[in-house]
């Protein structure tokens, strides 16, 4: 491995301290009773508090005065002044401490901890004053801390291919993406307690699944060697949830990682986080106000308001969202009515409005692509699109009073969709030729097809309550929430190419 000038000298630092006697990495526990936000928030020079402060984060800075230096503690709470006097850290006649370990072998990035007491400088720079000085952790990699000189930034952290890559250098180096993440944490929270209040029963369901069943997607195959079987990533967790609904429960949700085998693009990777919840005895009319409490309170819970600024737009998730029927969308935003149309009508209709198409597409997608190509992007606000053709919802109950459609909706926000929800088919037979039906297009060459999994026919054959179902996928929600673009923001460590891959392809290039 190869070390810049900067790490080698990192490493002969390392070197000394332990000529030292100084371990650059104890095991011991350090007993931290403050933080940085803790002391900024609740210290008051008239109480004389916090005057037995344990602290412990990051070197970001360092001033060094002569026998006195000022430094930066950056810890996960923020950033504090802390001031280092030779004589107070080295009270004896030995001033290695400072003179040798502080100011020459201590580098910025370095995790140290600080005992000693808040307090203000001349200056009213809230500080803590060092009486102890203990090394936790040698930084051996130089941050890329940002420099300002002449108006111009310097080694900002900003590249999107090196933060993806280094999530753990971009945490440290841009303290508000952390706050993404800390919002994440809040919006599973709140939906938790929303769910919870609601009386259902957080579950977990397989991950590894013989038959990928949920959803139309291409997935992820890997091998039982036990079993010596094949199996599949879970695309969706749909039909284990429903299995629990026929068992008896009136309601269970999973947080679910999900995974299909599918394009990466700003908004969509192949391993995400997707909520599924389903209730017995209700519907999908039923569901649009559920999720219409639901998604106020949670942006209450992560933001104070229900008004998130998004992009160019300010997005209101509070009140009631608009209602708007597929084909009414699409003769509004397309100007054509498919209504009755067969697939040689519709795909006529997709040449003549210049809406590409393959050979295996079906009614149903075919349908998809001319709404995804017309209307998707002119939905801004919340939106729910509601009564989707049976051809494209191969789980859902047909409509109440035209059995063409389906009792189902996507809630689209920003041009996104954001959550798929029905009210859940439980007749058995006609769920069965729903799969069949499936299986015909996987024959004609649609490898995001439905398997026929006979197991899940045989439970809806006990009986299934009539169910509500939606999925919600978590990251795209996360993005809406905190206003990112794309996803890769809100995930810690999105999927990317191997390094090693890009250096030969660049190589390549090169050559």
């Amino acid at each position: 491995m190869e070390y810049s000038e900067q790490e080698l000298l990192r490493r002969e630092s390392l070197m000394k301290l332990r000529e030292l006697g100084v371990e650059p990495y104890p095991a011991a526990e350090y007993p931290v009773n403050a933080t940085a936000a803790g002391i900024t928030a609740g210290y008051d020079p008239d109480k004389g508090n916090f005057q037995e402060v344990c602290i412990a984060g990051r070197l970001m800075s360092r001033r060094i005065m002569g026998a006195a230096s000022f430094g930066e503690l950056q810890d996960e709470s923020g950033r504090i002044q802390i001031y280092v006097k030779r004589d107070e850290i080295c009270p004896g006649d030995d001033k290695t401490m400072y003179n040798t370990v502080w100011k020459k072998l201590l580098d910025i990035g370095d995790i140290i901890g600080i005992k000693g007491f808040a307090f203000i400088t001349q200056t009213g720079q809230l500080s803590v004053h060092a009486k102890e000085l203990t090394l936790l952790s040698k930084s051996l990699k130089v941050l890329p801390i940002v420099k300002e000189q002449d108006g111009k930034v310097f080694d900002a952290f900003t590249d999107p291919e090196m933060r993806y890559r280094q999530r753990y250098v971009d945490l440290i180096v841009n303290p508000q993406v952390r706050e993404v993440f800390v919002k994440r944490a809040k919006i599973i929270a709140a939906m938790r307690e929303y769910f919870n209040a609601a009386g259902c029963l957080e579950v977990e369901t397989p991950i590894l699944q013989s038959i990928p069943g949920g959803a139309t997607a291409r997935p992820f195959v890997t091998h039982h060697n036990a079993l010596d079987i094949p199996l599949y990533l879970r695309i969706a967790n749909e039909l284990y949830l429903k299995r629990l609904i026929v068992g008896g429960y009136s309601g269970v949700y999973e947080f679910a990682k999900d995974f299909r085998n599918e394009g990466m693009d700003k908004t969509h990777n192949p391993e995400f986080t997707c909520m599924e919840i389903y209730v017995a005895y209700k519907d999908y009319i039923w569901m649009m106000e559920f999720v219409e409490k639901m998604l106020a309170k949670v942006s209450m819970a992560v933001n104070g308001t229900t008004r998130v600024k998004i992009g160019d737009n300010e997005i209101d998730f509070g009140g009631s969202y608009r209602r708007l029927p597929m084909l009414e969308a699409i003769r509004e935003y397309a100007g054509v009515d498919i209504s009755g149309m067969d697939e040689d009508a519709l795909r006529a209709t997709c040449d003549r409005l210049g809406v590409h198409t393959e050979p295996s597409m079906g009614k149903g997608k075919l349908i998809d692509a001319i709404f995804g190509e017309y209307c998707e992007d002119k939905l801004i606000q919340p939106t729910f699109i509601t009564d989707y053709p049976v051809e494209m919802s191969p789980l859902t109950k047909r409509h109440r009073s035209n059995p063409e459609l389906t009792e189902r909706f996507e809630l689209f926000v920003c041009g996104k969709e954001l959550a798929n929800a029905y009210s859940e088919l439980n007749d058995p037979i006609d769920q069965l030729q729903r799969f069949e039906e499936q299986a015909r297009l996987k024959s004609k060459g649609d490898d995001e097809a439905m398997y026929i999994d006979m197991d899940f026919v045989r439970a809806l054959e006990y009986g299934m309550p009539p169910t509500s179902g939606l999925g919600m996928g978590i990251d795209r929600l996360t993005m809406f929430m905190t206003g990112q673009t794309t996803i890769q923001d809100v995930l810690f460590f999105p999927q990317m190419r191997p390094e090693k891959v890009l250096k030969s392809e660049n190589k390549e290039e090169q050559k």
